[in-house]
């Protein structure tokens, strides 16, 4: 029997930020949009070798964009999620689920012991129209 899709943290962030980039995801926004949604620190180079992995997995196609006259003539190499990435990002977000189910008072108890590193993290509101994206 195949294996299911499934991503890991670093994969489902980039999959991620890639959907909310849309036709814009290149490495850089894909790295700016990491930080600033999670306050996480990252490195250009992590996330294109996360990009390659996930390319080779099947999980995002990619392609190159026009030359760009404010990047001295070079082109972008521009991301989209395919539908196994999708599938992966669903795979992912139900085995969560099924970990913390019944879960809920006891995870808010250790949560208010042990403030996460990253308990500032707000959800930021979107710059335009939030995007929907479908995962089936």
């Amino acid at each position: 029997m195949p294996k299911e899709p499934r991503a890991a943290e670093f994969e489902q962030m980039v999959l991620l930020a890639i959907l909310h980039l849309g036709e814009t995801a290149y490495g850089m926004t894909i790295r700016r949009e990491i930080e600033d949604r999670t306050e996480r620190r990252t490195s250009l180079g992590a996330v294109y070798t996360t990009l390659d992995r996930l390319e080779k997995k099947g999980y995002v196609r990619s392609w190159t964009g026009s030359p760009a006259p404010q990047r001295g003539g070079r082109s972008k190499r521009l991301f989209k999620v395919q539908p196994l990435g999708k599938a992966a990002l669903r795979n992912s977000a139900a085995i969560l689920a099924a970990m913390t189910a019944g879960l809920v008072g006891n995870l808010a108890d250790f949560f208010a012991k042990f403030p996460l590193r990253n308990s500032r993290l707000r959800i930021r509101r979107p710059r335009a129209k939030p995007r929907e994206v479908d995962l089936s």
